[in-house]
């Protein structure tokens, strides 16, 4: 990737001292080269934001968080920028800036892509690499994938620890007073959140513990902090599952192929639970083909990630067909060709220590073990990457109690939700719009994750509300409605 240095001498990057007082420490700004770059046309800085790592010890060791400032070319623009951070936890934030110039409100405003803390171009950048090389080689030779997965964590664990990473310190809480710092150390008097999955609420934690200058934010397909997310997981799925039914009743004219999809697809899951099977497979590079063991599991996943891509969810019913007539092969040999030729991808290290501290560590496992009951065609269904025992390995501190309170506000909020999100569905949206009174909904019929910043007629609508925020959104009532 090609890398371009641009000093910042354009941005007024003064602390004020009191604030540098109260905090026992002051946040620095140096610049550094941009992991990526926005239309030539426009004027691309970037930079690090210096924090401590632990501001439970201010003198103690610093951590640096990459950060790009694009500016708008309109000579009239507004003075309260954008800024927006991912999912995830563990995506970058930054590629984005790539094709800010296509966005509707970058025409008024300035835009900030901030980096959180342990992530992709954030130092240190927190990854576990031996935790992908462990669910390789569990496939490859048919070993227990979940015993594999905990001696890897446990490596990777050491190796963070012993380069003096405190990994308890990779939070919500933490990541919120890094977006205070950058916001007060760029001198911005008014700022435009947007977030977006986890990072949703991230947000939240930010109006929460800030919200002195938050002049509106944009929430799409959020999680709230303060709900326990492995505790619902499984009925959100079974309601994108459902829409997807639901359209196949009404809509197929092939009933013959598409009729009673729903009990089909619960009694095929149902009875292929806890067995295994076997397919032949040759790895990119290799020369002898290795028989490897999957289960319902696997296909889950393929269904699941049909489920949460707009291009695919109408694949889904077809897809669903396929799998309960034993057609596996199709779709699973793309699916090993990703897994073996993945690098791991994404800083697990960081989701590992968000999710511990902030999810896993609230969640009861007995309350989580009923979803089981309720739903056999997905009984012991793998839905996320960390659980209990991976968290036991890991062994960071749970946030306060306060971190897991609910965020009441009268701040303009943006809320969007796809009606087939298998991840954060309306439901989210319904709850934090409970306790938000300046808060409007947006859903998006038959879309899936994220469909405000992921759809043109998304992209418009945030243009409109950023341009008014105390006044309501109005779109078209057919493919996206207010309610």
């Amino acid at each position: 990737m090609r890398k371009y240095l641009l000093l910042i001498i354009a941005l007024p990057f003064i602390l004020p001292v009191s604030y540098a007082q109260n905090k026992g420490y002051t946040p620095k700004i140096e610049p550094c080269a941009c992991a990526f770059k926005a239309d030539s046309g426009l004027k691309t800085q970037c930079a690090y934001l210096i924090v401590p790592e632990n501001r439970n010890k201010p003198n103690g060791k610093t951590i640096k968080l990459p950060f790009i400032y694009v500016e708008s070319n309109n000579p009239n623009k507004h003075k309260d920028p954008v800024l927006y951070t991912t999912g995830g936890p563990g995506g970058s934030s930054l590629g984005g800036v790539r094709f800010i110039h296509q966005r509707q409100f970058f025409k008024n405003r300035d835009y900030i892509a901030f980096e959180q803390r342990g992530t992709q171009y954030a130092l240190p950048c927190l990854k576990c690499d031996e935790v992908n090389e462990a669910i390789k080689e569990a496939y490859r030779k048919n070993l227990p994938k979940d015993s594999l997965v905990l001696e890897a964590t446990k490596v990777c664990r050491k190796k963070l620890v012993d380069q003096g990473i405190d990994l308890s310190a990779y939070n919500s809480e933490e990541s919120a007073a890094d977006i205070e710092d950058l916001r007060s150390a760029l001198n911005i008097d008014s700022i435009n959140l947007v977030g977006i999955s986890y990072s949703g609420g991230l947000m939240m934690t930010v109006m929460r513990n800030y919200p002195q200058h938050i002049r509106s934010v944009t929430l799409d397909s959020a999680l709230p902090g303060y709900v326990n997310y492995e505790e619902d997981a499984m009925f959100t799925i079974n309601e994108a599952f459902n829409k997807v039914f639901g359209n196949c009743e009404r809509d197929s004219t092939d009933k013959a192929l598409y009729g009673h999809l729903k009990e089909r697809f619960q009694q095929y899951f149902t009875s292929i639970n806890g067995k295994s099977f076997y397919l032949k497979y040759l790895e990119k590079g290799k020369t002898d083909s290795i028989s490897i063991k999957y289960t319902s599991n696997d296909l889950l996943d393929i269904l699941t990630d049909g489920l949460s891509s707009n291009r695919d969810l109408k694949n889904v019913p077809h897809m669903i067909n396929d799998l309960i007539s034993g057609k596996h092969q199709a779709y699973l040999k793309p699916r090993f060709d990703g897994l073996f030729d993945s690098n791991g991808g994404g800083a697990l290290a960081m989701r590992y220590s968000v999710y511990c501290s902030e999810q896993i560590a609230y969640a009861d496992q007995a309350v989580i073990d009923k979803q089981n009951d309720v739903f056999p065609y997905m009984a012991h269904y793998r839905f996320n990457n960390v659980d209990h025992p991976i968290c036991d390995c890991w062994k960071v501190k749970p946030v306060s109690k306060a971190a897991k309170t609910i965020v009441y506000s009268n701040i303009p909020v943006l809320l969007s939700a796809g009606d087939t999100d298998p991840w954060c569905g309306t439901y989210y949206n319904d709850l934090i719009h409970h306790y938000m009174p300046n808060s409007q909904r947006l859903l998006f019929t038959d879309k899936t994750h994220a469909p405000l910043l992921n759809t043109k007629v998304g992209d418009e609508l945030l243009a409109v509300f950023l341009d008014a925020p105390h006044q309501q959104v109005k779109p078209d009532g057919k493919t996206v409605t207010t309610y």
